[in-house]
């Protein structure tokens, strides 16, 4: 069983920049995409960046240029850079690993922005 574990929420100004933290239980290398997801309140969780194993980003039309997503491998470790906040990225964050017979979640971490 994966566990993956994110951290590295927590309330923000507008403006502001966090990095979240994805660390997994067992080798990343085993993963062919790590991802990171956002659910807003009342909302549906939403994709908005990924990572392959070998290192190919893809974001989300609407993250793109403040969301940068990357991997550590020596730590087993995926990683959420977000810039300039706004309060629309209000959300849960969630980290996904696709080993290419299933998808593991981490349990979430809370971002919240303040105008």
């Amino acid at each position: 069983q994966v566990q993956l574990v994110e951290s590295g929420g927590g309330l923000v100004q507008a403006g502001g920049s966090l990095r979240l933290s994805c660390a997994a239980s067992r080798t990343i290398n085993n993963f062919n995409t790590m991802a990171w997801y956002q659910q807003a309140p009342e909302k549906q969780r939403e994709w908005v960046a990924a990572i392959t194993r070998g290192g190919i980003t893809n974001y989300a039309d609407s993250v793109k240029g403040r969301f940068t997503i990357s991997r550590d491998n020596a730590k087993n470790t995926v990683y959420l850079q977000i810039n300039s906040l706004k309060p629309e990225d209000t959300a849960v964050y969630y980290c996904s690993a696709w080993d290419q017979i299933r998808t593991y979640w981490g349990q979430g971490t809370q971002v919240t922005v303040s105008s």
